[in-house]
């Protein structure tokens, strides 16, 4: 598809953001603007529509930037200089246009439309939160949290004259060298301990700060601020701890019962750090692909059979230079698909090295890349800004719905199966770690005055309580203690963690419709992920023929399929 950044009728198109100076008249002129219609208050909403549009993009590409190259101080310089120039002065501004929309007395005049209530709730928030003094202190969390990526980014051993990235070194934790895994885990376990405290330093500084912006906006914790501040309307904190105590009582059972079968098949009692990743009887590690360009040209393919115009989405991303997709030194970690509001095109990042795993975060990434095209024509930016329950859901449901088609991947069919199995035993096996992920950070924020030995405890006491026990960490109990600092999500982006448990079971639901019927499922997938945020979740979620439910009764239900399915491979 041909796609064209549609004409901007209120920003100039020669805007170049170099300094505040550049967008000030702009923001001056929508706080004095006089609206004296409904008319001109739907343009008024236009007109910072499109000033959203066009800062949130500028931001983007400097972050696609930094961490496509962690080591260029120009694009960090250019990120910081945003986050700590820009966006504490835009701050004031918002919250103005913010009161002058919800003062506005043609609000009303929208209040029936479902969308536009939702985004004045939105607001709402915002302005329950906004405080003048959080403006330098949300400033440098900004500049703070970017500190994980370049550590990490730096992360490198040498193997057989090689440096490689921690991506590119798991991979030998699946040859069945025992030696080799052995010695590669060492390997990298000894260059993370490098960084232990500078990031326990670095997580504590992070978690003082939000709890004092959490303070200073009026709430108790940073707990209940982040939950307010992430448009939590349609479920409570309690149904979070009871996902939880499902989790441990439901799934982490059955994940015991699939390692246990695995070490049988070694021959062992428990298994060593090395041995949890690669194949117990004997066989290579699946490798899908041998090159990012492989990768993508068969991922276009497998969307071209789930529906065309999937396939065309990445066809145009890579058309347009919107992908970056092989890991290499100097690279930021993880994997996303970053939504570009004014151009409607979203940008992939991630660290592809041949594995399984890849393939999978491919379809996933690619996932979140066609609900962007598929929500870039929605009126406001707001209403393409989509809650993490709803985003997660058209990435998750893509891994699943993509599995019909792996044969486009593997011609063989032991090795489709090895994916597929690996697949759905990966979902009930991460199940527990996002438990823990999210019950950490609870207890994180909430005793405050925690010490680093505390947490330490408390990590492993949530690893005893969400694993399988047996491995045997001896002489490697630091990688147990400090796994936490793996996770990108508690240091970049705090509480964002718990939407992927919810939206999975979503898309094991979506997955499992497709059994019966796979067209009719996909139709109602695209029209679920074409109303953005213009509805409520539970209504998103319904509109795919679907339950917004995390319940212990649902999750068995589904788990109870997976199972089943399990069984047919």
């Amino acid at each position: 598809m041909k796609i064209q950044k549609n004409p901007r009728t209120y920003i100039s198109s020669e805007l170049n953001i170099t300094s505040f100076e550049e967008i000030l008249p702009y923001l001056e002129e929508l706080s004095t603007r006089e609206i004296n219609s409904k008319e001109a208050f739907l343009t008024w909403l236009s007109d910072k529509s499109e000033l959203e549009a066009v800062l949130e993009e500028d931001q983007a590409w400097r972050y696609i930037k930094m961490s496509i190259d962690t080591k260029n101080k120009a694009h960090a310089d250019s990120y910081n200089f945003f986050v700590t120039e820009i966006q504490p002065k835009l701050a004031p501004f918002d919250d103005l246009l913010n009161k002058k929309l919800s003062e506005s007395s043609f609000k009303k005049n929208l209040e029936n439309e479902e969308a536009y209530k939702i985004y004045f709730r939105a607001i709402d928030v915002q302005l329950r939160l906004f405080k003048e003094e959080n403006i330098a202190l949300e400033a440098e969390l900004s500049e703070e949290a970017q500190k994980y990526g370049a550590i990490a980014a730096a992360q490198t051993i040498q193997h057989d004259g090689k440096s490689l990235t921690m991506q590119q070194a798991a991979q030998f934790l699946k040859d069945q060298d025992q030696e080799l895994r052995k010695a590669i885990f060492v390997s990298m376990a000894e260059r993370r301990n490098l960084d232990q405290e500078s990031l326990d330093e670095l997580y504590t500084s992070l978690i003082l700060k939000r709890h004092q912006l959490a303070l200073n906006a009026g709430f108790e914790n940073y707990s209940t601020y982040k939950f307010s501040e992430l448009g939590r309307f349609d479920y409570t904190k309690k149904d979070c701890l009871d996902f939880h105590e499902a989790i441990k009582t439901l799934i982490v059972p059955i994940v015991k019962q699939i390692q246990k079968k695995k070490l049988d098949l070694f021959k062992k009692e428990k298994f060593k750090p090395w041995d949890l990743e690669v194949d117990p009887l004997g066989k290579a590690a699946l490798s899908p692909f041998k090159s990012g360009k492989e990768m993508l040209d068969g991922t276009v393919a497998v969307f071209d059979k789930i529906d065309p115009y999937f396939g065309s989405c990445l066809r145009t991303m890579e058309a347009m230079g919107h992908l970056d997709l092989e890991s290499k030194a100097g690279k930021a970690p993880g994997g996303y698909n970053y939504p570009l509001y004014e151009i409607g095109v979203p940008f992939i990042f991630m660290n592809a090295v041949g594995a399984q795993r890849d393939l999978v975060t491919m379809v996933h990434e690619g996932g979140h890349a066609v609900h962007s095209f598929l929500s870039r024509d929605l009126k406001l930016t707001s209403f393409k800004n989509v809650p993490s329950e709803v985003a997660e859901l058209a990435s998750m449901s893509m891994e699943l719905l993509s599995m019909k088609y792996w044969d486009t991947f593997y011609s063989n069919t032991e090795e489709l199966n090895r994916a597929k199995r690996e697949q759905l035993e990966g979902i009930l096996k991460i199940l527990p770690w996002i438990a823990q992920i999210d019950a950490f950070q609870h207890w994180v924020y909430e005793n405050i005055e925690h010490s680093k030995d505390e947490r330490k405890a408390y990590w492993l006491q949530l690893s005893s309580d969400y694993g399988t026990g047996l491995t045997d960490w001896t002489g490697y109990e630091d990688q147990v203690a400090y796994s936490w600092q793996r996770q990108l999500h508690l240091f970049e982006v705090p509480f964002y963690y718990i939407e992927y448990g919810i939206a999975q079971l979503g898309a094991l639901g979506i997955w499992k419709n497709s059994k019966s019927n796979f067209q009719e499922t996909i139709t109602n997938y695209k029209e679920a992920l074409s109303l953005g945020y213009t509805t409520s979740i539970p209504n998103i979620y319904a509109k795919a023929n679907i339950k917004f439910d995390f319940s212990s009764h649902y999750l068995k239900e589904l788990v109870d399929f997976v199972q089943e399915e399990l069984g047919k491979i």
